[in-house]
């Protein structure tokens, strides 16, 4: 390839860069915008705090809730880099997909460990304390392979119930209730047109699952 021809090369790359970084950009603004405004209306929180992550990848938000059984609602929404054209790419590869990581702080007391995975989700196996002593089995849900991670069977057929009623359960990646921090935990991949159904049902199962201590005897 001679010089000028490289030079052709290396400016459309440039042109093409540009426009996908403003296009992106805007892309997960836009995104950002609509997930606050619809996980807002259905949490009402009293309080909010943002801490932005860097760049337009994303934010952490904390929510003082302090109604019915939510003490508070925390979320980190991460993006796409859909605004680089070289690593859009590659992290379709490495992240796959947006990501949503939700954790509810309820005021009951969770007094059991639970966990549903997706099988094959994480490359490295996420660290779960008391393994070793948790009941393992696998559980399909809508034709999917989950490691149910339990000490009573009762409270994965409850987290269960609640993956198999969101819009898509297929995007719910883990679902967890963990006594010694007193969290309720969701990964899950979001979706713009049914966000805020989904976190209905994840603040409805806090506040009426946890709260009727079906995890806590």
């Amino acid at each position: 390839m001679d010089n000028q021809a490289l030079f052709a090369a290396i400016f459309v790359l440039a042109g093409i860069s540009v426009i996908q970084y403003y296009r992106g950009r805007k892309l997960n603004l836009l995104l950002m915008e609509h997930y606050i405004r619809a996980i807002k209306e259905v949490v009402k929180p009293e309080s909010e705090d943002y801490t932005w992550l860097g760049g337009y990848i994303g934010f952490r938000a904390e929510y003082k809730v302090n109604r019915n059984n939510t003490r508070k609602f925390e979320y980190t929404l991460t993006l796409l880099p859909r605004h680089s054209i070289l690593y859009f790419p590659i992290s379709l590869l490495t992240s796959r997909h947006d990501k949503l990581y939700i954790v509810v702080r309820p005021f009951a007391q969770i007094k059991r460990e639970a966990h549903l995975i997706q099988k094959g989700y994480y490359r490295l196996k996420p660290d779960i304390e008391n393994e070793d002593f948790l009941q393992k089995e696998t559980i399909e849900i809508a034709g999917k392979q989950y490691e149910a991670l339990y000490e009573k069977k009762r409270d994965i057929e409850n987290l269960k119930e609640l993956v198999e009623s969101l819009s898509n359960p297929h995007n719910v990646k883990h679902v967890s209730l963990t006594p010694k921090t007193n969290v309720f935990y969701v990964l899950m991949k979001p979706e713009p047109d049914t966000i805020g159904e989904d976190v209905q049902k994840i603040v409805r199962f806090a506040n009426e699952r946890i709260k009727e201590n079906r995890f806590s005897y």
